[in-house]
This record gives C-alpha cells, structure tokens and sequence, in this order.
C-alpha cells in the first residue's frame, strides 16, 4: 500500500516538478528585467523631476540680478535692503510653472508672503555671464537720467493709455503709482525708484495687482525691489481637487475624479460661497474703475479660498487688459479661430474672407468662469435648487463675447446667479 502512494505522488508531481525546473531560469529572467525595468524608470522620472525642477526654479538667480542691480544703484524700492543687506526675506518652496516667471513662497516681516520675479533676459542661453548687465540695458533702461517728475507722470499716463484705454480715472492711478516709487516718503522720485516702478508696470499682473488694491479677492502688494514685488502669501487651501498631481488628474476616469473632488471639496454651501466670491471677482475685471480685464486661462488651479471660504484669486498672470489682448489681435492674419489666441483661452473667431481676426472674444470671461462652476456646484447641491441652477449655468456658458451682449445681458446673468446663490444660504452660518 505504502509502494503505492509512493509511486501515485511521483506520477503526479514529478513532471510538475521538472516542469518548474525547467522555466526557473526564464522566470528569473523576466523578474531580473522587471526590476532593471523598474528602476531605469524610477530613474528616468527622478531625472525629468530633477530637470524640470531646476529649470523652473531659479529663485537664487533672480536674487543676485536683482540685488546686482541694487547694489549698483540703478534699483531700488521698499524691500530692498531687507532682500539684499540685512536678509530677511526667506525664500520656501517654489511654485513656479514656467522659467520666465519665478514665484515662491516665503516669509517676511513674520508673514507668510509671495515672491514673484521675470527672470527671462537671465534664463537666456545666449546671455551667459554678461545676464546682469544686459538686465540692466534692456529692463532697467527707462526713465533716462535728466527725466523730469512731469517728463515720467506723461511717460506713465501715455503707457497706461496704451494698455488699459484713454480712461478719466488713469490720473488718479499715475498718482498711485509716483507714490509707490516714492517708498521712503522723501517727496522726491529718484532716478533708481523711476527706473523700479517703470519695469514693474510692464508686467500685467502687476498692473492688475494695482488696479484692484481696493478689492477684496486679489491678493494685497506688500512691497517691491526692481521688478521683484511681494504680495500677500497664497491662500491656505486650494479649490478642491486643483490639489490633485497633474500626472494623475488625466489618468482618473471622470466619474472617479468628480467623486475626488466631491469628497475632498468643502460642503455645498462652503462651495457656493466660494462661488459667489468669484462671480464678484468676474464683477470688478468686467468695466472696473481702470476698465476691463480678460481672464485669459481660466483654470481651478489659479483659484483658492481662506481658512473662512472667502474667494481668493491666487494667480493674476494670465490676466490680462483688455487693450492689450485688442491690440494683440488687431490686424493679426489668420486662417482658424485658433490663430486668434491670446494667452490660453482668449480666444476671438477668425475672418475667413479678410484672414484676420476680429476684435470680439468668442467667449467672455463671464461664460468661463460658469463652465467651472457647472462640474463646481451642481454635484452635491440641493434637490430643490439644482434644476433652476443648472439653467442658469447652462444659460451662462452660452453667453458670447460680442459687444452688443456684453453689457446688459451679462450683468442681467451674473446678477441672477448671485442672487440664487445668497438666497440659499443667506440666513445661515455659511453666509
């Protein structure tokens, strides 16, 4: 009996057991180049971060241009010596997402602040170590030594002109800006202090920032060496699901990404706030006291909110005038609409019979702004609200940028959002 299990296990198992033998090696072949796979790729990836990363973030760049420049005395401005002599702004994480523009977060004065800073005659591969003082030709080179205070007030009311339109409000605005040059209340504007404000005033958001200094939901300008300027640190939470890695948000099924969002999101009323906080921003670029302003990339991850749901923008550098983006497009030869593209999203339509684009965008900030809050509010809001809500955003995002509409309708749209909106939680801790 003994004879015969012996002999039924070696029958059962033995090829078995050869068989196993036999593929050993080729399994521990494949397994060999799983993990040489592995980590050539884990390599590669940790090679592009690290690639990518120092390409993006030249923070210390930007510091020794600018504080070059403010040694020499062809700069200067409020935050200067504590940038560049005493030390005391610290530079934390880099938030940069293109090389030209550097913004980090950092500390000054105990405050969590922003740092932003161009850095694209430095970046130039051409430039080498002559990057400073071609800085200084190209960026620092207006007003010229023997300008008058009344030579540089023109020279400002004509550039203000000529990107935010022939306004009755732009002297006021001039106004502001000689007072910013004049940081240490002197009464006088130096030739270093002109030079600072003129390079500040060539970048969009800056002059946004000015702009809107009254407002609640842009970030407040804190102080400026150069074109360097610091601003009020970004708000602590980001719109949900804006937080998700890049990488992953176009790998997610969109079911699965609106459940993320859902269950990383505030509350629906929370989110209405939120809501109504960038309707209201929409509200003040639309005709504002220094004219309009197109939102020229209208993505999640340029807006946040505070530790109480008040609306913050956190990004203005892809807002721009509206006479830029006009002059921009004026006369520009085209063949698509998509040849008519300011920034990412300011798009006008194309005259296919004249081959040129034409002055109107296709779709106003307004409309923009509904198609996020479409995916933003609807899941989660409450039963008796979502139908009347969804027609209002569906109405919304139908809007066009033409003239004729844009003044009566769009007030007419963004009016009754709003209003729906506070109705629902007025009353209520979320109001």
């Amino acid at each position: 009996m003994r004879r015969l299990r012996r002999l039924a296990h070696l029958v059962l198992f033995c090829p078995f057991s050869k068989g196993l033998q036999g593929r050993l090696p080729g399994l521990r072949v494949k397994y060999v180049f799983l993990v040489w796979l592995g980590v050539f790729a884990g390599g590669w990836l940790a090679y592009v971060h690290y690639a990518s990363y120092v390409e993006l973030c030249r923070g210390h760049v930007c510091q020794v241009v600018i504080c070059d420049q403010y040694h020499k005395g062809i700069i200067s401005g409020s935050i200067c010596q504590d940038l560049c002599t005493l030390h005391k702004v610290e530079w934390r994480t880099c938030l940069s997402s293109l090389p030209g523009q550097q913004v980090y977060s950092g500390l000054w004065q105990g405050k969590e602040v922003t740092i932003k800073c161009g850095i694209e005659e430095s970046l130039n591969s051409k430039a080498g170590w002559d990057a400073a003082p071609r800085r200084e030709l190209v960026l620092f080179d207006k007003p010229t030594r023997g300008t008058s205070i009344k030579e540089f007030r023109d020279m400002t009311l004509s550039y203000l002109k000529a990107n935010l339109g022939d306004l009755p409000s732009l002297p006021a605005l001039v106004g502001q800006v000689l007072l910013m040059a004049d940081f240490n209340k002197d009464s006088r504007v130096s030739l270093a202090e002109a030079k600072s404000v003129w390079a500040l005033l060539q970048r969009h958001e800056f002059l946004l920032l000015l702009s809107l200094q009254e407002k609640e939901h842009a970030s407040r300008l804190l102080g400026y060496c150069g074109d360097l300027y610091v601003t009020e640190g970004a708000p602590p939470r980001s719109w949900h699901g804006a937080a998700l890695p890049p990488l992953l948000r176009p790998l997610l099924p969109p079911a699965l990404h609106r459940a993320l969002q859902q269950w990383l999101g505030p509350a629906w009323p929370w989110r209405a706030k939120i809501a109504i906080g960038l309707l209201e921003f929409v509200e003040e670029l639309f005709h504002g006291s220094y004219g309009t302003f197109y939102m020229c990339e209208t993505t999640l991850a340029n807006v946040g909110y505070t530790a109480k749901y008040d609306f913050k923008m956190t990004d203005l550098q892809q807002v721009a005038p509206e006479a830029a983006v006009r002059r921009f497009l004026r006369g520009r030869r085209c063949e698509h609409s998509a040849d008519c593209t300011y920034g990412r999203d300011c798009r006008a339509p194309c005259d296919k019979l004249m081959r040129q684009c034409k002055g109107d965008l296709i779709q106003p900030n307004l409309a923009k702004v509904c198609e996020l809050l479409r995916d933003y509010l609807l899941p989660g809001a409450p039963a008796g609200l979502r139908e009347e809500l969804g027609t209002q955003l569906r109405t919304c995002t139908t809007l066009s940028g033409l003239a004729s509409q844009v003044e009566a309708h769009h007030s007419l749209v963004l009016s009754h959002l709003k209003t729906l909106l506070w109705k629902e939680i007025s009353n209520t801790k979320y109001s």
